[in-house]
């Protein structure tokens, strides 16, 4: 039944032209070379849910153990399942990046990912077929996959022409994965077997919301991407943010994740846009509140313009309590490392600024009952400054241990 199952899927994989359809696309001069990768992609991913189902349950896409014996393989596998379980929250960039740190300490890894997305490739995807926005989800499957380089470079493609033009394959391919399987959930499923994800990728729930904001000049924005854009446009802070529908469900498995979690950990992401969308959901909200696990917010390495313009840790903080007093957080981590002006010249230019931990910041930490862990976590990768996802996920894996403070070797 295995095989047969397997070898259905591999040929609904072959017939893409539904979803083409769905799109608008037409079979133009353009489209012919980005559809025809997508079809040589849904094939060669059919032929190996076949050979999986005949030879076994090898993984010919991994690349941290290509190299390693099957033996040592299951060897690091029982021992990475018996760490601690780790629920990160959030969307962006920022939590995929550490996604890729924390799977090298432990496979008991859930992400719950934002759904408030309506910008770029994700915006175009959810607007014409009416599915969730794929985006923060495709991130956060790639940063927990074990795979080659080149399958990575593939999902993360951006076709440059045609009525494909600024679109990701990875979107594409889980748009795909949702028009077979008629399910959201299932689709992320599908695709997380398919890349060997480490752990679990849940979106904060099925239901379509919509991201709103409220400025302190009392104007009310609609839309994630539009938020910091009106916000500069109008000189004006954001005071809160608030989700349509208000009464949305979270998904069981992300609910039951936090309640079964050593440590849960918000971000890093943009403040108001990836993280706080999660924390409105209703029953993730409670979960949260009622949980007695500890729970660390991750600062972001600088501020962003339109969003958290002038804000240090203690803003950021006040952000989250703001929107949700009643749950009790453990610790911050704080970045205390200077960027190299090369570096962060580029993002002064675009009106950002380095967050870093200031007497003030202490000392509210210290009144609330907060934790503060303060190193130097950057690490600037093609003059991007982005936080050491290794560094970061090591005091994260020390946090739930207990260890003293010595967090790196």
């Amino acid at each position: 039944m295995d095989f047969i199952k397997c070898f259905r899927d591999f040929i609904l994989s072959i017939s893409i032209s539904h979803f083409f359809t769905l799109m608008g696309i037409t079979t133009t001069t353009s489209s012919y070379i980005p559809i025809g990768l997508l079809g040589v992609l849904f094939i060669c991913i059919g032929l190996y849910q076949v050979m999986k189902s005949l030879f076994g349950d090898t993984n010919y896409f991994k690349s941290p153990l290509y190299n390693q014996s099957i033996n040592q393989q299951i060897y690091d596998k029982k021992i990475l399942s018996r760490r601690p379980k780790i629920v990160v929250i959030g969307g962006g960039t920022g939590l995929s990046i550490l996604l890729r740190g924390l799977k090298l300490f432990t496979t008991n890894i859930t992400a719950i990912v934002t759904v408030a997305d309506d910008g770029g490739g994700s915006g175009v995807i959810r607007e014409d077929l009416g599915m969730l926005p794929p985006g923060d989800i495709r991130n956060c499957i790639l940063g927990l996959a074990e795979m080659e380089p080149t399958m990575e470079k593939l999902f993360q493609y951006r076709f440059e022409d045609g009525s494909l033009k600024g679109q990701s394959f990875g979107n594409l391919f889980i748009a795909s994965m949702n028009g077979i399987t008629s399910n959201f959930e299932e689709a992320i499923k599908r695709t997380s077997e398919v890349l060997a994800v480490t752990g679990e990728v849940y979106p904060v729930t099925l239901e379509n919301i919509t991201l709103y904001a409220r400025l302190e000049n009392d104007t009310v924005i609609k839309g994630e991407s539009n938020i910091p854009i009106k916000s500069l446009e109008l000189n004006s802070p954001i005071d809160r943010v608030f989700i349509k529908p208000k009464e949305v469900e979270g998904l069981k498995g992300a609910v039951k994740a936090i309640e079964d979690a050593d440590i849960v950990v918000l971000g890093p992401g943009s403040l108001y846009t990836s993280i706080m969308p999660n924390l409105l959901v209703k029953n993730i909200k409670s979960a949260l509140e009622k949980s007695t696990n500890k729970k660390v917010y991750i600062s972001n390495i600088m501020t962003q313009p339109g969003e958290t313009h002038g804000y240090g840790i203690k803003d950021h903080v006040d952000g989250i309590l703001k929107h949700c007093p009643k749950i009790k957080l453990d610790y911050v981590i704080a970045n205390n490392g200077i960027v190299q002006m090369d570096a962060y010249n580029k993002y002064q230019e675009e009106g950002a600024q380095l967050v870093i931990p200031k007497n003030e910041d202490r000392k509210y930490l210290q009144k609330k009952g907060i934790r503060l862990i303060e190193e130097n976590f950057i690490e600037v990768k093609k003059n991007y400054i982005r936080h050491d996802a290794v560094k970061v996920s090591r005091v994260i894996v020390d946090l739930v241990a207990k260890k003293p403070k010595k967090y790196f070797i």
